[in-house]
Order: C-alpha cells, then structure tokens, then sequence
C-alpha cells in the first residue's frame, strides 16, 4: 500500500472521526431543546417547587449547557454513560441487556440479505437485458421506492392476519430450535432485507457492467471467453472494491430501518429502547443510543470510502 493510500485513509479516519465529534454536538443540543422535563417526568405533575429544584440539582440540569455536555462527552470517551433520571438504573446496563438483540437481527439481516443480493445482482449482470434482468430491476426499483414501515404492515397484515403464518409481534426471542428462531425472526429479517438486497443488487449489477464495459474486457471476449467466465473470473475480481463499498453502504441504511422494524413488530432491541426513552424524556438514555445509531452509522460509511480508496486502480498502481 502506498503512501498516497495511507494518507487518504488517514484523511478519512481523521474526518470520520470530526464528524462524529458533531453529531456529539448536535444529538446534545437537539435533546436539550426537546419539550418537557425529566424531573418533571419522574416527580409528576404534582411535585413542589422546591422538589423539582432539588431534582434537578441532583440531575445536574441546574449547570450550563456547555458544562454538561462536557461532563456527558467525557463520560463517552470513559464509558460511563451515567444513570437514567426515569428508572434509576445504569445506562449502560440497560443498553447492553438490549444491544445483542439488535445486533442478532442486523446480523441474520446481513446474513440473509448481502449473499442474496450479490447472486442476483451477479445474474442481473450476466444476463444483462435478458427478461430476468428487467423483471429483477423493475422489481427492485418497486422495493427501493417503499419505506420498510409500508413493508412491514404489509408483512403482518398477509402473513399475521390473512394467513397466520407468523405472529404479528416479536416480545421475546426464542432460539431455542431452529424452528421457533425462524419464527421469531422471519417476518421483522424479510421486512428490513427486502430494501437491503433491492439497494445492494442494484449496485452490484451497475459495478459489474461498469467492468464489462471496460477495454480489457473486450480482449477477454477475442480471445473466446464464454459470458459466465468473463463475468466471473475476469469482471467481478476487479469490481470487488466497487461492490465492497456497495455492500457497506447499503448495511450503513439498515440502521435506519433497525429502528423502524423494532417499533413496527414491538422487537426488544436498542432501537425500541430509544424510542421509548423519547416518549418517558429519559434524555441520557435518548442521547446514549443515538451516539450509537450515528457511530455506527459513520463506521459502515467510512469503511465504504476506504473500500473506493483502496480498490482504485490509479492509487493502486501510482
């Protein structure tokens, strides 16, 4: 790897990293502007005057916004994520009893979806223009412009309610055969991979005929390479960046559907913790996880970019 290399994906780190420093910045201030109290919230309507006050001291709302934000940013860099003002328990603790279940479902997600999405979109391209390709891209196309919320009901209204194949809502996770698992998972993975693969294959397939449209593959055709060889063993080692950097972007939009699928099928996930630390004004714990959807989010976004960087030719061979 040369230098130019290194340096461009320091670059990147470097500004993974400032951007994630304001999206500090902003999740801070946009919670700080939100309606309503948190002590009032756990004292209830009810409470005194001086009861509230002296909540709020002990909360630390009584100090200036920059002092807590720094207290709130240092307890970030050091894991402390410090205790919720509504139930009195741990931040920490409450989102690591729920993380795992978010990552189950974003990881049988991603299971399910990338090896599906990179197959269709690796015929789409091999069959390029044949009834296949353009029935799997109008297809696509149809999927992509649905948000996962029009799907999921869809999901439950023909698979929950008209055919009561599945349950409707996900309480709890049961992996204890593979049958209850598939249960389990089946409708919120089907809801929130349908976009996935639509997005990823449309990249993959637009990658690979990049490739095909190249000069050195015109001399692979001379030279009497059948169309599956072409594509396979001289079009897609080549598009690997390309289609690397489409796969972690296109994980980089699970996140957001993450949040809607949780809430849709009632999923024990980070996500619906979040959703219902907005509605209780449990501001630690709204700002805890959307620290961790945004770090996330600029993770998968950056490991795209290096994956361009990279897989360029140019660079590759300065």
């Amino acid at each position: 790897m040369n230098r130019t290399i290194l340096r461009l994906v320091a670059n990147r780190v470097a500004a993974g990293l400032l951007s994630l420093f304001a999206v500090s910045v902003v999740v801070f201030a946009i919670t700080a502007v939100l309606p309503g109290d948190a002590a009032q919230e756990t004292l209830g309507q009810e409470a005194t005057a001086e009861a509230l006050e002296a909540l709020r001291k002990e909360m630390g709302l009584d100090r200036s916004a920059p002092q807590r934000y720094l207290d709130w940013l240092r307890g970030i860099v050091t894991a402390d994520l410090g205790k919720s003002p509504v139930t009195g328990g741990s931040v920490g603790e409450m989102i690591g009893s729920r993380l795992p279940a978010s990552l189950l479902l974003a990881g049988i997600t991603a299971a399910f979806a990338v090896p599906v999405a990179l197959l269709l979109g690796i015929l789409c391209a091999l069959w390029r223009g044949s009834a296949f390709d353009r029935l799997t891209s109008m297809t696509s196309v149809a999927v992509v412009s649905v948000p996962e919320f029009l799907v999921a009901t869809l999901a439950v209204l023909i698979f929950a309610v008209q055919l009561k194949w599945l349950p409707a809502l996900a309480y709890s996770i049961d992996t204890s055969s593979p049958a209850h698992m598939l249960k389990s998972f089946a409708m919120p993975v089907l809801s929130l991979g349908s976009v996935i693969i639509a997005q990823m294959l449309r990249m993959t397939r637009a990658a690979l005929i990049d490739q095909l449209g190249a000069a050195y593959i015109e001399m692979v055709r001379l030279k009497g390479a059948t169309p599956a060889r072409t594509v396979l063993a001289h079009a897609l080692p080549n598009a690997v960046g390309p289609i690397a950097n489409a796969v972690a972007l296109s994980l980089s939009y699970l996140l957001g559907g993450v949040i809607i699928i949780e809430v849709i099928f009632n999923y024990p996930g980070i996500a619906k913790l979040m959703v219902d630390a907005v509605a209780q004004r449990d501001m630690p714990l709204v700002q805890a996880c959307a620290m961790i959807f945004c770090a996330a989010y600029l993770f998968l976004v950056t490991i795209a970019d290096i994956c361009g960087i990279v897989a360029n030719p140019r660079l590759r061979h300065q």
